[in-house]
């Protein structure tokens, strides 16, 4: 699913500025050796799709066989518009502000460790797990546009790399604020909690694309509650209070969960 991902990922970064996603150009590398032409039409037809889904139009690129790659290399470039008025960036957190999560922790992470680790996992949960990839899906344009309808956010930020944990300290360090996280439970899937459990992992540190991080005024904070799957899950804070989980420093991770698994050491 390269070219999908490839075009989802990119509409991500630009839906979380508050914009629309219009247009997208592709760089495809295949491996010299190694490529068939139902290999490109494939990865064409993924990223064709993933076009139409989102209402974008792909608008060049360039495709090439080369012994510079080993395998498969897509680097996509989205183009979007928002009225400058509109525009959402991550630094814009204000003290005090909600933090509100829509969606569900470790969707992608999900995913992809039951798409990696079949073999290791019951059949019933490989299944369920494996279609996260799509259902409730990794793209968060329609859920940002959403969210930017109904409030006028300060900041909205995609947990991808490092889960919820990263995220939340990315957002809030660009606003130059700390964050509490209250110590009840996260929104999280059964069969993330699953894998999780499986294979002793932290979701806070697991690849989250799939839900969207906001941080907005607390009165706008039961508009997002009424219309999306959404959790308020703590609030940005002056930066000397640093990053809490309840009353204990909030995990904090080097890398994400998903590759100690890849890797082998858990």
């Amino acid at each position: 699913q390269l070219g999908w991902y490839a075009v989802q990922v990119n509409a991500n970064d630009i839906a979380v500025m508050g914009a629309a996603p219009e247009f997208f150009t592709a760089a495809l590398l295949f491996p010299a050796g190694a490529t068939t032409p139902d290999a490109v039409e494939t990865c064409f037809e993924q990223i064709r799709g993933a076009c139409v889904e989102l209402g974008v139009s792909w608008i060049g690129g360039h495709t090439e066989v080369t012994p510079a790659v080993t395998q498969p290399v897509v680097c996509g470039q989205m183009i979007g518009r928002v009225a400058r008025s509109r525009l959402v960036t991550s630094s814009g957190g204000r003290r005090g502000d909600d933090l509100v999560l829509i969606g569900w922790l470790g969707i992608e992470g999900t995913a992809v460790l039951a798409r990696e680790r079949r073999a290791a996992l019951p059949p019933d949960l490989a299944d369920r797990a494996a279609r996260f990839l799509f259902d409730p899906g990794i793209g968060i344009t329609r859920t940002a546009r959403l969210a930017c309808q109904v409030i006028r956010p300060h900041a909205l930020h995609d947990p991808t790399e490092g889960g919820l944990a990263t995220a939340v300290r990315e957002m809030a360090t660009a606003s130059g604020l700390g964050a509490q996280i209250f110590d009840h439970p996260l929104p999280v899937a059964e069969p993330t909690r699953a894998l999780c459990d499986r294979f002793g992992i932290d979701v806070l540190g697991l690849l989250s694309s799939g839900s969207l991080l906001v941080a907005c005024d607390p009165v706008d904070t039961p508009a997002l509650l009424a219309v999306l799957p959404a959790t308020r899950i703590g609030r940005l804070v002056p930066a000397a209070d640093g990053f809490r989980l309840g009353a204990r420093p909030l995990p904090q991770f080097d890398r994400d969960e998903l590759a100690r698994v890849l890797e082998g050491r858990c």
